[in-house]
Parts: C-alpha cells; structure tokens; sequence
C-alpha cells in the first residue's frame, strides 16, 4: 500500500491541474456519468483560493483531489470533482479526501450545508459515515448556476425532462444542525438503496427512450418521408 500526503492544494500543485482535468475526463467516461467538465486555470484558482485538497505520494506523484464550491450566497457548499488515480484506487484514498474536504468545508463555511450529487455507492457509504443523508433534489441548491454544471452530463437529458427534480444521481446533505441525530446507516440500508435505484434508473432510462421514439416519429424529417 502506498503512503499518502493528503493536505490542502497550494501554489506548488499547480503543475498538476492539467493531469488533474484529463484524470476527471477519464473517470468520467469510465463511470458513463458526469464530472463538470473544469479546464486547468478553473482547477489553479481553486489551488490558489485554498478551496481544494490534494493527494500525492511521497515523491510528488498526482493520486487523487477534491474542490469546494459554493452556491445561494455560501449557504450550500460541494465537495465537488472528488477522484483517485486509478493505480491508487481500493487503497482508502478516496475517503481520506473527502475527509479532509469536508473538515476543510466545515472550517470555512460552518453554517453552510453541505451537499453532492452521485451514482456511487462507495461515495454514498463516505458520505454517510460523514453524516450525509439521501434527499430530494428539491432540498438542494436552488443555484442555477450549479444546475448549467450537470450539462456535461451523459444523463442531462433525464435532468432536464424531470424539471431537476430527479435524475440517476442521489443527491445527499449535511445540515450542520442536524450533527447530533442519528447518521444514516448506509451500510445497513445499501441493499434496500440498491434495489430501489435499479429501479429508478430502469424507469428513468425508459422513459427518455419513449421520449426519443415519440421525437424521431414527429421529426420534420420523417414528416417529409
């Protein structure tokens, strides 16, 4: 197993944005699901505004990062673009970083809740050892700008026929006046989660094919055959 330096991104990480950007393309396309496409001076701000955390190994080499962002005037914060390096992967480096985000988070923003979006379980059991919960799309940022991000989304399309009221993703919270109730047992509930987004997305997927068909029949193009 590999040691880890897992801190806050500086000035010195900036060399790394680029291969940060193509590894969120590639993890993307791996998952056929979206990461907000981010170009390397949007990752250096990030680095210079102190709102992102970094792992690398002792040599210096990129293994994974995370960003903050902010949304409804610092009232939501994400803990977005969260990767690892695929030969680093199944070593705990994901949860170490998004550990770290999270107290990062906490530390500036303490009355802001905390959100994301996701198709991961493995996300969903970190989240939920952080006291994340699995909520509606409505009890999230109503920021459209946060919203234009999903565009680069294979799924947008789903996105956008339900009104951003649902999609393939989870979308889960943290209310910092909520930290002294019971945390939501992912792992005891995985199951039932399983089942239940098999179903969405089985249901969701069909319906955008219908909604394609009914397109394709109406096109202007067909009309003139």
């Amino acid at each position: 197993m590999a040691d880890f330096i897992v801190t806050i991104a500086g000035e010195k990480h900036k060399v790394l944005a680029e291969a940060i950007c193509k590894e969120m393309e590639e993890s993307a396309k791996a998952r056929g699901t979206g990461i907000a496409k981010r170009n390397p001076e949007y990752i250096k701000k990030k680095m210079e505004e102190g709102k992102a955390v970094i792992a690398t190994t002792k040599d210096g080499k990129f293994a994974g990062f995370c960003y903050i962002e902010t949304w409804s005037h610092n009232k939501y914060v994400a803990n977005s673009g969260l990767i690892v390096s695929p030969e680093f992967r199944k070593e705990g480096l994901a949860t170490k970083i998004k550990e770290k985000a999270f107290e990062l988070s906490r530390k500036k923003y303490p009355e802001a809740k905390l959100f994301g979006l996701t198709t991961s379980a493995a996300v969903m059991k970190i989240n939920s050892e952080l006291g994340y919960r699995p909520v509606t799309f409505s009890e999230l940022t109503d920021d459209e700008t946060f919203w234009k991000g999903c565009q680069s989304c294979v799924n947008f399309q789903i996105l956008e026929s339900k009104n951003y009221k649902n999609c393939l993703c989870t979308g889960m919270l943290y209310d910092p006046e909520e930290k002294n109730k019971k945390k939501w047992d992912f792992v005891k509930k995985s199951k039932l989660y399983e089942r239940f987004q098999r179903l969405k997305n089985h249901k969701l997927l069909k319906a955008l094919k219908m909604s394609a068909k009914v397109l394709t029949l109406f096109s202007p193009a067909r009309a003139t055959n």
